[in-house]
This record gives C-alpha cells, sequence and structure tokens, in this order.
C-alpha cells in the first residue's frame, strides 16, 4: 500500500512538473524583447533593427519587439532587471551587465569581426597627425560606456603614456560615433575616437571626405560587441536564438539584408572568457571599481 507521505510527494512531484511546462508554454507564447546601446543614431539603430526582428520571428515562430533606450546605462539595467530578453552590447557594456546582473548576462554570439576590432583616432586639423600630438587638444570620446569609443582608444592612450584627464585641453563625450565624426568634421573639437565599423561606413557613404577628416592612429584588436541574453532564459530558446544567428547567410535575401546592416561577414560563437581583457582594461583604466 502507498503511504500518505508517497502519495504527497508524487503530488508535489505532478505539481512542480505542470508549472515548469506551464513556465515553458508561457516563455513560447511570449514575445521576445530586444534592446540594442544606442551607438548611432536613432533613425540607423531602427534601419537596422527592422530586418533583423522580421528575420527572428521567422525562425523563432514568436514576437520580436525592439525597444530603443536613452544611453549605454539603460541598455544595462534593462537585461539586468528583466526589462528585456536580449541586448546588442559593446564588450565594456557587456561586462557592466555581467557586474550588475551578478553574473546572469550570457553572450550568444558576435559578429566574425568583433573577434578582432578596432578603433580609430580622426582629425581635421592638419597640425594633427599622431596621438602624441593630441596633447593640450580638445578630443572628443563617444559614450563614456563605449568600448570602441572610449574604453580601448583610453586604454591605447594611457599605454602610449598619455592621459587623457591630464594632457588633453578638453575631453569631450558626443555620445555616439557619428556624433564624434560630426563634432570633428565641424571643427569642434581637434580630433576623436570612434569604431572602425562606422567610420568605414560613413566613408563608403560619402558622408565623411578622408581627405578632410583623417584616421591618424588605429588601435592594435581587441573583442568587441556581441548579442547577450539573461541567463534565466530557457536553454532551449537561447539556442534557437543562436542558431537563427548562425544560419544568417548572404544567399538568402532577408539574411543578406540582415548583414549587411549588421557589418557582419558572418556570426560566430562566443563566450564571457573573450571579455576578460575588456575588464581588465576598464579597471586600469579606472572605469570600472
Amino acid at each position: 500500500m502507498t503511504s500518505f507521505a508517497t502519495w504527497r510527494n508524487l503530488r508535489r512531484g505532478l505539481l512542480t512538473t505542470l508549472l515548469l511546462v506551464a513556465s515553458g508554454a508561457s516563455w513560447a507564447q511570449q514575445t521576445l524583447r530586444v534592446t540594442a546601446i544606442p551607438d548611432e543614431s536613432p533613425t540607423e539603430l531602427a534601419r537596422k533593427a527592422a530586418p533583423l526582428i522580421k528575420y527572428l520571428e521567422q525562425k523563432l515562430g514568436m514576437k520580436v519587439e525592439f525597444t530603443p533606450v536613452s544611453d549605454y546605462a539603460a541598455a544595462v539595467e534593462a537585461l539586468a532587471n528583466k526589462q528585456v530578453d536580449m541586448a546588442w552590447y559593446g564588450g565594456f557594456t557587456f561586462v557592466q551587465a555581467n557586474i550588475r546582473s551578478g553574473g546572469k548576462a550570457l553572450p550568444l554570439v558576435q559578429r566574425e569581426e568583433d573577434e578582432k576590432f578596432r578603433s580609430v583616432f580622426i582629425s581635421s586639423d592638419p597640425a594633427v597627425r599622431t596621438l602624441a600630438d593630441l596633447k593640450g587638444q580638445n578630443v572628443s570620446f563617444g559614450s563614456a560606456s563605449s568600448t570602441s569609443g572610449h574604453l580601448m582608444p583610453r586604454s591605447f592612450l594611457l599605454q602610449a603614456g598619455i592621459d587623457p584627464d591630464r594632457d588633453f585641453k578638453r575631453v569631450a563625450f558626443s555620445g555616439a560615433h557619428d556624433a564624434t565624426i560630426a563634432a570633428v568634421a565641424a571643427g569642434k573639437v581637434q580630433a576623436g575616437a570612434l569604431n572602425i565599423s562606422v567610420w568605414d561606413k560613413f566613408v563608403a557613404e560619402k558622408k565623411v571626405d578622408p581627405a578632410k577628416v583623417r584616421v591618424i592612429y588605429t588601435t592594435p584588436p581587441y573583442f568587441d560587441y556581441n548579442w547577450t541574453v539573461h541567463a534565466d532564459m530557457p536553454a532551449a530558446l537561447r539556442e534557437k536564438i543562436a542558431a537563427a544567428f548562425l544560419g544568417l547567410s548572404k544567399s538568402d535575401p532577408l539574411g543578406n539584408e540582415v548583414l549587411e546592416l549588421q557589418r557582419a561577414t558572418r556570426f560566430v560563437p562566443t563566450t564571457a572568457d573573450n571579455y576578460k581583457g575588456i575588464e581588465q582594461a576598464a579597471r586600469s583604466a579606472g572605469l570600472l571599481k
């Protein structure tokens, strides 16, 4: 005869199973909420997001919603507080989100280009030709939390014996890479640092004249951007999302549009360990306590 305690344990087990099934069903039906650090203008971010959302909805079989945020800190808080399920981060914002969430930020994929990403310093001043020439000048970074627009350029400056806070006449923060280009082109600052991907795009689209605004220095490579999810997301959904990104192909019209707008050759898997160097650079630069 089955004891009362045994029946009670069986009932608890059945209830737990039903709750887990219900939880999974809820995830299967809900909207996948996505955001991105605002490293470019809102218009450009929306243009890049539109085909990606359409592609993910096709591959995941669920509604996908892109929610813009006001600044980099808001993107970090959104994932840490589960206000969004997935975020496009730079290396530094991933590190911040991972710390803020208690190790719950899980990077899934990055562009192949992000394995060896670079930043550039640009200037429209004929007298500024090297990093040493930046001393005593007004120099703009992007956002204070930008990996390629602030952290890594600052790190390489420090390695070159140049302390922006001590050696520059003024340190400005434009807020975004395209805004940095505009500030340099307009002569508001003598130089600026930004990611090489945005610079190359502006040159290719003839939005900047490289004869007037020149690259004076290109940094060594480092790991940068990735798509990150909250670790509490069900493993099955994480795997589907990763597979969708890894399956992007230039032979598919929609996939090709996504890759072109994301400025990616293809997406590859990534891990948190790839961003240990970013964390060390942030701590060395005094940007992470």
